[in-house]
C-alpha cells in the first residue's frame, strides 16, 4: 500500500509541476510566450487550467496526508541516545584511590 501510494505521490508531483509551467504566465517573468492566436481561447484554457491545478494540488495533499499515516503504523518506539549512555556509564568501573 505505501509503494502505491508513493508512486501515486510522485505522479501527481509531475504532474503538477507541469500544469504550473503550462499555465500563462501574467507577471511575464518564467512563462512560455503567448502568440496573439491564443488569445480568443487563452481564457477558457486559463481557467481550465487553474481548476486542474487546483484539483492535483488537493490530490497531492491528500496522498501526501495518506502516505505519512499508512507510513506511521510502521515506526516503532525508540529509546533516547541518552538512556543508553546513562546505561553505559553504569558499567563502567571505579576509579582506585591512590595512597
Amino acid at each position: 500500500m505505501e509503494n502505491i501510494l508513493l508512486v501515486l505521490n510522485i505522479v501527481l508531483a509531475f504532474i503538477l509541476v507541469l500544469l504550473v509551467l503550462m499555465q500563462k504566465s501574467e507577471g511575464g517573468a518564467l512563462g512560455i510566450g503567448v502568440s496573439q492566436e491564443s488569445y480568443m481561447f487563452s481564457r477558457t484554457a486559463g481557467n481550465f487550467m487553474t481548476k486542474a491545478t487546483a484539483v492535483v494540488a488537493t490530490l497531492f495533499i491528500i496522498c501526501s496526508l495518506a502516505l505519512t499515516i499508512v507510513s506511521r503504523g510502521e515506526v516503532t518506539p525508540t529509546t533516547s541516545v541518552l538512556d543508553s549512555v546513562e546505561e553505559k556509564s553504569e558499567d563502567t568501573p571505579a576509579i582506585p584511590d591512590n595512597n
